[in-house]
């Protein structure tokens, strides 16, 4: 059994006092062609390099949470993650029965820059995963919603992204390779009385392939 992880870190920032080869063929030789026409030609061998899986994010330069949505429950701060993609470059042949890939993610505590302020615990931080690319056999999909521990109505688990949740996996990698792309939606909860200051939280996104 072969287990490898790949991971990227994403800073999540709340702000303010508001937590503010090509081969080139001629055309057909004519009689009255010129004796110096050059002949261009190359040989491609079979790609013998092995395909894999990895991951990449896109403009990885933080998410910066803005407030909307908040109410008599709890003070919400919202933003997207930028757009992940996930890409399996091996062969159909090359993939071990079972083999499976999924990416995860975790966030760490918001703590405030300048001031005495409490830290933010990564449960506050929740997501809502969406597939941006078309999944053909449906084996690749996006993870559940995960709810800050002050829920936001919608019924996800209360959890946040204290522990690490499923942004998007396959159970079965033989079923379907290419490239994916995907995001989230983010939202960060907090009690109303939340001390006002700019907060920095790391998400960590790791890319496991296990067969």
């Amino acid at each position: 059994m072969k287990l490898t992880r790949t991971s990227r870190t994403l800073a999540v920032a709340v702000m303010g006092a508001a937590l503010v080869g090509v081969a080139v063929a001629g055309p057909a030789a004519a009689d009255d062609d010129p004796p110096n026409g050059i002949d261009v030609s190359v040989t491609i061998e079979p790609n013998t390099t092995p395909g894999e899986v990895s991951m990449t994010v896109a403009d990885n330069d933080g998410v910066a949470l803005a407030e909307e949505g908040s109410n008599a429950a709890a003070r919400q701060f919202v933003g997207a993650l930028p757009t992940v993609t996930v890409t399996d470059s091996r062969r159909p042949e090359d993939i071990p029965a079972g083999d499976f890939w999924a990416v995860v993610g975790q966030a760490s505590e918001f703590t405030a820059t300048g001031t005495a302020a409490p830290p933010i615990g990564p449960q506050y931080l929740g997501w809502k995963p969406r597939l941006l690319s078309d999944s053909p056999t449906g084996a690749v999909q996006a993870g559940e919603p995960v709810s800050s521990v002050i829920s936001d109505g919608t019924g996800a688990p209360n959890v946040g992204l204290q522990g690490q949740e499923l942004l998007v996996s396959t159970a079965n990698s033989a079923e379907e390779i290419g490239s994916w792309q995907v995001n989230a939606d983010l939202a960060l909860r907090t009690p109303v009385d939340v001390a006002a200051g700019e907060y920095h939280s790391t998400l960590t996104l790791s890319l496991f392939n296990q067969s």
